[in-house]
């Protein structure tokens, strides 16, 4: 990508680059933003070269760059990002630090675009939401989802604060329910209802087998969203992953619990 290209990319997604050293991305869940990290980002200050974005329609992306119509499919996402990543990228690739439906997304970009990426570190991944039993057991029920996506269009805010608890667990830890539901209700509506019904209504499953970056599952141990099964079934299909089990409560442990992924990540760098 030519300088002028990076210069663009970096504008629309608000891209920040700090530090020197090998290159980590960290990519946002759903209804969140870049600032979700900041509990992360102090511990590898002194050791890495570190990204951060912010998806179109999300936290201060370009308001303009949010496309209902390519924004509507995980691969929309996925494209931005392997945007993102070419216009910091060193020749050696970097390390993608995801969240939640980053997860997916980040594995349907190093699907496409192996050479951009050395490792992958999925934190609660889930790549569908939705149970296919006996098999299978993403979470939730279609109607169940179906339901929750109503809301969202009847009550935005009273979507924001019912969705809030249930992805940071029981007791939201340190505030996290509270950040999580104004992050929510500081999203663009339109654009959240389409990235809710991408993130909720997509089946990755068929990538996973075909993703050959080595991974990283950090899993949380009671989690609403990502249930401990979608770790065990990710660790069975990835060609390349292990799981570690992170004895947290709720969808965010980057949030909640920094030190302890902070830690994971930095047994899988070896140090």
């Amino acid at each position: 990508m030519d300088s002028a290209s990076a210069a663009r990319v970096r504008q629309r997604h608000h891209v920040q680059v700090h530090g020197d050293g090998p290159t980590l991305v960290y990519a946002h869940g759903f209804g969140c933003s870049q600032g979700m990290w900041d509990g992360v980002t102090p511990y590898f200050a002194a050791t890495h070269r570190q990204v951060l974005f912010d998806y179109a329609g999300a936290g201060r992306a370009d308001p303009m760059a949010f496309d209902p119509r390519r924004h509507a499919q995980l691969e929309g996402y996925a494209e931005d990002l392997v945007d993102v990543v070419r216009a910091v990228a060193p020749p050696e690739g970097v390390v993608l630090v995801a969240h939640s439906v980053s997860c997916s997304i980040g594995m349907i970009a190093a699907r496409r675009e192996p050479a951009l990426f050395r490792d992958l570190i999925l934190i609660g991944p889930n790549p569908c939401f939705i149970n296919h039993p006996p098999d299978y057991v993403g979470g939730f029920e279609r109607r169940d989802l179906a339901g929750l996506l109503d809301l969202m269009e009847r009550n935005f805010l009273g979507w924001s604060s019912t969705l809030a608890p249930i992805v940071a667990g029981e007791g939201g830890a340190g505030g996290v329910a509270t950040r999580l539901e104004a992050s929510f209700c500081s999203t663009d509506p339109v654009a959240a209802r389409i990235f809710a019904a991408a993130t909720f209504y997509a089946d990755n499953r068929a990538d996973v087998a075909h993703v050959t970056t080595p991974a990283l599952i950090l899993q949380h141990r009671h989690d609403a969203l990502a249930p401990l099964a979608v770790g065990r079934w990710l660790q069975a299909h990835l060609p390349d992953a292990r799981l570690e089990v992170l004895d947290v409560a709720g969808h965010c442990g980057h949030m909640s619990h920094p030190a302890l992924v902070a830690e994971a990540m930095r047994r899988r760098f070896g140090g």
